[in-house]
């Protein structure tokens, strides 16, 4: 896990996460570049989807303390405070109710399947959104550097977070040799 401190916006870019939400539910994040992230779900009702290329708007709120929020193909909105110096983040997720009824149209890589995320938020109930509202602490934080498409490039497994806070999963230049 990288040691550093977060003080700009230019030290949060770039930044590879893993943070357990209070509830349990274990998320992978990495901010891409001042406008996209990607991330990989390991835990919770969702768990095994991943993501990359998502719009987002990130913002530093004051040095160490950022704000990330979007909306996905699905119609579910998120919003994230992070404060990496204490190891901390808030979530709130906002859950279509398409999405709490079925939640196994969405446990795939998102990308290839836009027009099927679409097409479900049109066919299914989308309110009431069921509103997820959790602390979280930050079990990883890793220096991938910007618009590091290895960071999120396969689905996830049991036990990647695992390999990846122990050293195993990515090279000193945060490449993965040996994708399973």
């Amino acid at each position: 896990m990288t040691e550093k401190t977060f003080k700009t916006l230019d030290d949060f870019l770039g930044t590879h996460f893993i943070y357990t939400y209070d509830n349990g539910w274990e998320y992978e994040w990495y901010a891409k570049n001042d406008h996209t992230v990607d991330y990989r779900i390991h835990g919770g009702m969702v768990a095994g989807r991943w993501v990359t290329d998502q719009e987002a708007h990130i913002v530093m709120l004051v040095p160490g303390i950022y704000k990330v929020a979007w909306t996905e193909p699905t119609g579910t909105d998120v919003a994230l405070d992070f404060v990496p110096n204490d190891k901390k983040l808030n979530g709130t997720i906002f859950f279509p109710k398409w999405v709490e009824d079925h939640p196994e149209i969405t446990v795939t890589y998102q990308n290839d399947h836009i027009d099927l995320m679409e097409a479900s938020r049109e066919k299914y109930d989308t309110y009431p959104k069921l509103v997820v509202p959790e602390f979280a602490k930050i079990t990883y934080i890793g220096d991938a550097g910007q618009n590091n498409d290895d960071v999120i490039n396969q689905a996830p497994y049991a036990g990647m977070t695992d390999d990846i806070r122990a050293g195993k999963f990515y090279d000193a230049n945060y490449r993965h040799p040996n994708q399973k």
